[in-house]
């Protein structure tokens, strides 16, 4: 069976605070709101599988002018649920990272501090063999994990295979 799949379309990032979490976000450059409201009870909990009295508020964020993929979704559940142990450092087992092209990568590390990250080391040269280029992985405010790289976002319309 084969089947057609689109590129990511957006990440769902479950948040303890969607004001703190939209000031963080739109300081990386999400400005734009592609929606916002509350979602429907039931289908919520259905889709989630959360208690049927489950409430929740989402922001869902994109870079001004720029196409719906890459989009970044944040979620408040109410009332909110179990938390996993937030990250406080480098990357765990099993964790997903948000990986974004930022230019340049320092004034992009400030601001992210500025809005509150919550682990942000200064970045460093990643050397590979096809090229290098300055990284960091910073933490949100609710300790979601950020990759950084120094590269314009422009780069994200390219085809062809790194190396190619």
């Amino acid at each position: 069976m084969s089947h057609d799949v689109s590129s990511l379309i957006r990440s769902a990032v479950f948040v303890s605070n969607l004001e703190r979490s939209t000031t963080f976000y739109r300081a990386l450059g999400f400005t734009s709101v592609y929606f916002e409201g509350e979602l429907d009870g039931p289908s919520t909990a259905a889709a989630l599988k959360t208690p049927p009295a489950t409430a929740c508020r989402c922001r869902i964020l994109r870079p001004e002018g720029r196409p719906n993929f890459g989009m970044i979704g944040l979620f408040e559940l109410t009332p909110a649920q179990e938390a996993i142990p937030k990250g406080d450092g480098p990357p765990r087992l099993g964790e997903v990272a948000l990986v974004l092209y930022a230019t340049p990568i320092h004034a992009a590390v400030e601001a992210a501090r500025a809005a509150g990250a919550s682990w942000s080391p200064d970045p460093s040269l990643f050397v590979m063999p096809h090229r290098q280029q300055y990284e960091v992985c910073l933490r949100d405010p609710d300790g979601v994990l950020i990759n950084l790289i120094d590269r314009p976002p422009s780069e994200q319309e390219w085809t062809k295979p790194v190396g190619g």
